[in-house]
């Protein structure tokens, strides 16, 4: 009995560590009465790790993120920043909608770790119903809010197939764009859990598409016999290296065929650089990933840095020879609880003077935009963007809906909110010079104005912002997905 009296005192002020992030490390003396005989130890030997919840997640998938392993001993600074550190990880694989990691002491310096999981619902059929533009703006305003743009169709996505953390999606799609999509990965096919593959297969067509850009907004074309204009294939396999916990490097190999109606190029002769209605290339690419968030999917702490090179036309029947470089920068910075500042800097440049134009990069397509700008498209050869955001979280609470949907993986119902000041900036350069997109192209561009983020189930981000942009045009924009 006083053996378990003196576990539960030593652990309230390792869970009030865990609970309340590191700025608790150096209150927990404070916590402590004086005449207490209670002592932090200097170090503590992990012995055992003990996992429970994970009924489909393999052992070792949720050890591959740990830094703490059993029969080593820590300085107990280095413990408790490492238990923070691996808690974020295991809830970064998106396996799980809670994790909890908990030490408790068994000797005077000596602890045994219980990590409790709570496992996402992983075989999610769905039905797609979502609009072919770029945002929900470019539809709304610039579309009409026409609804012959929606597609429509069935997703079947299995996040954890086996229990290893592969994920396989397989898509087939209707209206605006018809295509299938099948993508399969496997993050680890060695036993170091240091190797990985992906393969992807796409095929779309389309009767509606993009042909060029005139006055910064994209012009779509379609012939009057409603004729499918672009039928793409394109196939890539992927390898992963991950030789630590926070930085990856990914090698793309693929294979790209499009093709076009000829009336495409009286719409635009330079739609191919070159007057063949065939595209085909092959393309190899290398991008380097250091990942340091808190949460992939919102990030509020940490950092997040890529660099890429990809080849486009490696053979010399192939009708591309282009190759881009592109970068991001981003870092999370958490001043309290309630506040934290993002800011993100990304960038690409073409070596080529000239592109095809389904290759064409600019603010408007992603990860580059710059808000007030989301109706826009400013294309050129080289992009830089700097955004940042100031955050307050107004509402973070957690509803249990466990009595209208029965099904434990969906039982709870999170939504977390916070209101955003937002000031990006940037430039495109055009070398063309393209007389009738100059308005914003090789010009400063900004946006700046206030909006609110919503945090929902499994991570879903939407944002409502209004914005207003550097030709003074104000307007209010919905988004999904976080800006960085």
């Amino acid at each position: 009995m006083i053996k378990a009296v003196q576990n539960i005192l030593y652990f309230i002020p390792i869970a009030f560590i865990v609970l309340f992030g590191q700025t608790a490390i150096a209150q927990v003396n404070d916590t402590i009465p004086e005449d207490s005989d209670y002592v932090i130890p200097e170090r503590v030997t992990v012995n055992n790790i003990f996992i429970i919840g994970n009924e489909k997640t393999q052992k070792n998938i949720i050890l591959r993120e740990m830094d703490i392993v059993t029969d080593t001993t820590y300085p107990w600074d280095e413990f408790i920043n490492l238990l923070l550190a691996d808690q974020k990880k295991i809830y970064n694989l998106q396996l799980f909608t809670s994790v909890e990691v908990t030490p408790l002491f068994v000797g005077e310096e000596e602890i045994e770790l219980l990590i409790s999981v709570k496992e996402r619902w992983y075989v999610i059929p769905s039905i797609i119903l979502d609009l072919a533009d770029r945002n929900f703006s470019e539809w709304w305003i610039n579309q009409g809010r026409d609804l012959s743009r929606v597609v429509y169709g069935l997703r079947l996505s299995h996040n954890n197939v086996g229990g290893r953390n592969e994920k396989l999606k397989i898509l087939g799609q209707l209206g605006f764009t018809q295509a299938f999509d099948l993508v399969y990965s496997i993050p680890y096919i060695d036993k170091e859990q240091l190797h990985g593959l992906a393969v992807r297969f796409t095929y779309n067509t389309n009767k509606t598409i993009a042909v060029k850009s005139a006055f910064n907004k994209q012009v779509f074309y379609k012939n009057e016999n409603e004729d499918i204009l672009r039928k793409s294939l394109n196939t890539s396999l992927q390898y992963t290296y991950r030789g630590s916990f926070y930085n990856f490097h990914y090698l793309t190999f693929g294979y790209s065929n499009t093709s076009i109606h000829e009336e495409v190029l009286e719409q635009n002769p330079n739609y191919f650089l070159h007057d063949g209605t065939r595209l085909k290339f092959f393309y190899a690419g290398y991008n380097y990933r250091h990942d340091r968030r808190d949460n992939v999917a919102y990030a509020t702490d940490g950092e997040l840095l890529s660099m890429g090179i990809n080849r486009y036309g490696l053979i010399s029947s192939d009708n591309v020879n282009e190759t881009e470089i592109s970068f991001m920068a981003n870092k999370y910075f958490r001043l309290s609880d309630k506040f934290h500042f993002v800011s993100g800097l990304t960038g690409s440049t073409y070596l080529g003077p000239t592109q095809p134009y389904t290759l064409i990069r600019g603010v408007g397509y992603s990860p580059n935009f710059i808000r007030g700008f989301e109706v826009n498209v400013i294309e050129g050869q080289q992009t830089v963007v700097h955004k940042n955001s100031f955050r307050y979280k107004f509402l973070d609470v957690e509803l249990d809906i466990s009595k209208l949907m029965p099904i434990e993986e969906f039982s709870t119902f999170p939504i977390r909110a916070y209101l955003s000041t937002n000031f990006d900036q940037g430039y495109v350069n055009d070398r063309n010079n393209i007389p009738e997109n100059a308005a914003l192209t090789n010009s400063y561009l900004y946006g700046y104005g206030l909006g609110i983020d919503l945090i929902t189930f499994y991570d879903q981000v939407f944002r409502f912002e209004y914005s207003i942009n550097s030709q003074g045009i104000g307007n209010f924009f919905i988004n999904i997905g976080a800006p960085l």
